[in-house]
């Protein structure tokens, strides 16, 4: 299971006959955070004209992920010229977690509807590309304990059977600590299985997002 986010935060800045469209790009886990950086833009840049934005949200700490919650502001833009674009945007890159914020300084000269749809759209893609993406997997953590002796010829073997071991710890045995997705275990169980001729055994953690 898996789905996209930005790859980092960041901005980006176009001009349209002399207006100014910085578009900011954040990533957040709920509505709250969203609307927070929203607010702290309108704040910070109290000189523009408007301060349009739409974010989806996607994240779940454990299990699949839901439907993602979307919401979209024109901000005294003509309707459907500004907020809802941006979410198109945000849709047709399938980036999810994800807050856009357009902040405008007006530049004297009126776009008409069509001009602020591709205004707007663009100031997104524009930061899009600036920030690129990075996707999110639904990982499951596993223990596996295994003698001293037997622990780097295990890792070696796991590792090169495409198995991610997220770090190794050492008291009176070694503990390997892998993560895979929750459908690989009866893969993995086999795996251990065979490596160790069932020596060890695989024991299930928790759930949590990962990015890659």
């Amino acid at each position: 299971m898996h789905y996209l986010t930005i790859g980092r935060d960041g901005a980006a800045e176009i001009e349209e006959k002399r207006s100014r469209f910085l578009c900011t790009l954040t990533r957040v886990e709920n509505e709250a955070d969203a609307r927070a950086v929203v607010e702290r833009l309108r704040k910070q840049h109290w000189d523009a004209r408007h301060t349009c934005s739409a974010f989806r949200i996607q994240h779940s700490v454990i299990g699949p992920p839901p439907q993602p919650v979307e919401r979209s502001n024109d901000d005294g833009e003509p309707a459907g010229t500004a907020g809802a674009p941006m979410l198109e945007v945000l849709r047709g890159a399938g980036v999810s977690d994800t807050v856009a914020v357009v902040t405008r300084w007006f530049g004297g000269t009126l776009l008409g509807a069509g001009g602020l749809v591709r205004a707007y759209s663009d100031a997104v893609r524009t930061a899009l590309d600036e920030v690129g993406t990075l996707r999110r997997e639904l990982v499951r953590e596993y223990e596996i304990e295994v003698p001293y002796d037997a622990s780097g010829r295990l890792e070696t073997d796991l590792r090169s059977s495409g198995v991610t071991v997220l770090d190794t710890s050492y008291g009176d045995a070694v503990t390997l600590r892998i993560g895979a997705p929750p459908e690989d275990e009866n893969r993995l169980e086999s795996l251990l299985a065979e490596l160790t001729a069932g020596a060890s055994l695989l024991v299930p953690g928790t759930d949590r997002w990962v990015d890659r």
